[in-house]
């Protein structure tokens, strides 16, 4: 296989030519679909099929995004100990023989809402230890100028899933019965587990690691590195409070429109549609924007657009020949710029961490930017309820700008036209980075950041230095 080196003009060669590339984005964009319809066909399986009341849909809802939660800085050390790939597949096998459980208990007679839940909970697991592993493993195949137009390629097909996804499951559950429907998301995560099973490229192994370094040290490890990272702080903080007010303003947002607004159910679903084609959008500015106007800069602006233009919604009044295309143009804008400064805080985060605790640093972030999520949702609930619905969007919307403001005084705001490098060092001692990524192989994956002795009390990099010297004066 090629490798993935500069070419030209010193430009990285275009990733649709590396066959590897290839697999690993038709896998990821088959495992979204399928976890995209399956998050609309189990709910319509609970409703349609078993009868469920509104208090069950809530709880199997929440069974399933639970192990964001209660998971994901366990995942993150977890997908460090091992080949990524090997994650991506076997996560991806156990979701569809999780869902095909389904169909098949349905055919004995004994589809309940135990076994809705039990499946959900399996699903949700599983797609919390791919999600990580799949951002992990992108940095290990392809090279350091490619992490933006890799992941634009990614998140594309991630926004093209957002879109399509519910839409098919929706449609295969109003053709077919809602057990049988199951099966196309069974079938979408075992294409994606083959595809990604077929890439070529090398993943070493991680090293053993020492017996002492336990999995929660390893937690602690990622937890420090992104609180001692003056950016990877930046883009937590940012993260955590995006998703907090986010969530408060979509809980106000979705009861506006239907009761104050006085929207139909199409029109909304019309409405909130006009987001993932703007996603798909944001993610092809995404590869060249960053490269030519600074990424600090695309960061902080694209920010400030995309959530500037939310404080629309509260002022908006009249029939919905008035307020439909205008909410349309809203949350096209919103998709767009939003799905700009995800790309890129992506691309950043996976340039500024060092290999061996990617996915540490991703359960890190993504725990940060999640785990307020509910308490958000809550909230907008509690200010609904008392402050009314214009009033409550307005002040959620407002709040939604704080992430911005807090970028544009973050060192994510000086970033320049070129991906920031890892740091040599960071607050827990000298950091080991793979640099080898033309032949998709680390020289010397370090499993911990931590400071390691050898057993002769010298450390380990001290001693490789050594013996370089010795060779080199056996040379001289």
């Amino acid at each position: 296989m090629k490798a993935a080196g500069k070419t030209g003009a010193g430009a990285p060669p275009g990733l649709w030519r590396d066959a590897d590339f290839r697999r690993l984005w038709v896998g990821q964009t088959a495992s979204q679909f399928g976890e995209q319809a399956t998050q609309v066909v189990l709910p319509l399986v609970a409703v349609v099929s078993l009868n469920a009341g509104s208090g069950q849909l809530g709880f199997l809802r929440a069974v399933e995004q639970a192990p964001i939660l209660l998971l994901s800085l366990f995942a993150g050390a977890w997908v460090d100990r091992r080949r990524a790939r090997t994650v991506m597949v076997l996560a991806d096998c156990g979701r569809a023989l999780a869902l095909a459980v389904i169909p098949a208990v349905c055919l004995l007679g004994l589809l309940g809402l135990p076994v809705l839940f039990v499946v959900a909970l399996l699903v949700g697991v599983l797609s919390v230890f791919f999600d990580v592993a799949y951002q992990a493993s992108l940095v290990r195949l392809v090279d350091r100028d490619q992490l933006t137009q890799g992941n634009s390629a990614l998140e594309g097909s991630r926004s093209a899933a957002q879109i399509g996804g519910p839409a098919l499951g929706g449609t295969l559950v109003s053709v077919f019965s809602g057990p049988a429907a199951v099966v196309t998301g069974a079938f979408f995560f075992a294409l994606s587990s083959v595809s990604i099973w077929r890439i070529r490229r090398h993943e070493p192994v991680p090293a053993p690691i020492d017996g002492r370094a336990r999995m929660w040290r390893q937690i602690d490890e990622g937890l420090r590195f992104v609180a001692g990272n003056a950016s990877l702080r930046a883009v937590g903080v940012a993260s955590a409070l995006f998703q907090f007010w986010f969530a408060a303003l979509m809980t106000v947002y979705l009861l506006h429109l239907p009761r104050g607004l006085h929207l139909s159910a199409t029109a909304i679903g019309l409405a909130l549609a006009a987001t993932g084609p703007g996603a798909v959008v944001g993610s092809l500015l995404a590869a060249r924007l960053p490269g030519r106007f600074g990424y600090g800069r695309v960061l902080v602006s694209s920010a400030v657009i995309a959530d500037g233009v939310m404080l629309c919604v509260p002022a908006l009044h009249g029939s919905a020949a008035v307020t439909l295309p205008v909410l349309i143009g809203v949350n096209f804008a919103f998709g767009t710029f939003g799905q700009l400064v995800n790309v890129t805080l992506m691309a950043v985060r996976q340039a500024i961490t060092p290999l061996p605790i990617q996915g540490r640093v991703v359960a890190t972030i993504n725990f940060a930017g999640m785990g307020l999520t509910p308490v958000g949702s809550l909230l907008g609930g509690f200010l609904a309820g008392h402050w009314g619905l214009r009033t409550s969007l307005l002040v959620t919307a407002v709040a939604l700008s704080l992430s911005p403001l807090f970028m544009a005084f973050s060192p994510l705001a000086r970033l320049g036209r070129q991906l920031p490098h890892e740091p040599r060092t960071g607050p827990l001692g000298p950091l080991h980075a793979c640099r080898q990524r033309t032949s998709g192989a680390c020289t010397a994956p370090e499993p911990s950041v931590t400071r390691r002795r050898s057993r002769d009390g010298a450390r380990p990099w001290a001693k490789a230095g050594r013996a370089v010297r010795r060779r080199l004066s056996r040379v001289r």
